[in-house]
């Protein structure tokens, strides 16, 4: 562009000198100089149009250049399934109560499951949440299954994220324990699984080695989310003394439960109450089912249960 108007400058300038030299001659030679200026205005006039253009072509570069500054966020990395794991809300104990990480999502005040643990036919009992068993109080309730080679698929009942595991040795044989959560604080409990589906059995090798009635729980860290109906195991209970049957706990994270709020618990003996002090009973809680007309299975405890009655 420079070079076009130097060229376009010094044509303006060898013609500025043939028209001095014109206005010496004779008036014949007026009308060459009316020629000459004729020429210069039109070179005015498209040295003007080519810097007009120029002008447009670099106001358009610059507000090309504006848009992608403004729109740099499609440029930016998209949020990802891990990053947008680690914003959920995740709850932990306080040392008197559970407290959520961040603001949980408002959710149903009353607790429902579209989906069983369990097929319901195969059913034979219930153990109660919330009731002496074996000489310790299990804020837990459970299942007693007719079958006859430990093989049941086990579901999950309501969508949410693994949040602790564990492996322990019990009457040798190695069994496994899940904690499922969501961010409205509403959390369930698996025990006494035998065999579990692919995807937990890949999170029980992050476990720590089974050892002999050492039950505690391990944090998982790899997040690892289900959904209702997701299988979580193929087999239950004990092959060695053909024991079918497996736990379930529910618990509600947002508040106490009636029996920790009217001091029913106050009268058991307990060191931590952050199962005890928020466990449901779980019963009625399964649409079309009401497991509360299932035979009890402790023959000792039967239907009592510090939740339930």
């Amino acid at each position: 562009m420079k070079c076009v108007v130097r060229r376009l400058i010094d044509l303006l300038s060898t013609d500025h000198i043939i028209l001095s030299m014109s206005i010496n001659k004779k008036r014949s030679l007026n009308s060459l100089g009316f020629a000459h200026i004729g020429l210069v205005l039109i070179i005015v006039a498209v040295v003007a149009a080519i810097g007009f253009a120029f002008t447009r072509v670099q106001s358009s570069n610059k507000k090309s250049d504006i848009k992608s500054v403004n729109d740099g966020s499609s440029q930016q990395e998209q949020p990802t399934k891990e990053n947008a794991a680690a914003s959920d809300v995740q709850w932990s104990w306080g040392g008197s109560s559970w407290q959520p990480s961040s603001k949980p999502p408002a959710c149903k005040e009353s607790i429902k499951f579209s989906q069983t643990p369990v097929n319901t036919s195969l059913v034979s009992g219930i153990l109660y949440p919330g009731q002496v068993r074996g000489g310790n109080f299990k804020p837990h309730g459970g299942f007693k299954l007719n079958i006859s080679n430990n093989q049941a698929d086990v579901k999950a009942i309501y969508d949410g994220r693994v949040v602790s595991g564990t492996r322990y040795i019990e009457g040798g044989e190695v069994q496994y324990m899940f904690t499922i959560e969501n961010e409205c604080g509403i959390a369930y409990r698996f025990d006494h699984l035998l065999e579990l589906s692919p995807v937990f059995a890949d999170i029980a090798k992050s476990l720590p080695e089974p050892k002999e009635n050492d039950s505690r729980s391990t944090d998982i860290t790899k997040v690892v989310k289900v959904k209702s109906g997701d299988p979580i195991a193929t087999a239950i209970g004990f092959k060695k003394t053909g024991n079918y049957t497996f736990d379930l706990g529910v618990y509600d994270y947002r508040k106490q439960n009636d029996a920790a709020k009217k001091g029913r618990l106050a009268q058991i003996d307990l060191p931590d109450t952050r199962q005890s002090a928020h466990a449901l009973c779980w019963l009625n809680m399964f649409d079309g089912v009401d497991y509360s007309s299932y035979p009890a299975v402790d023959g000792t405890a039967q239907k009592s249960s510090t939740y339930c009655n």
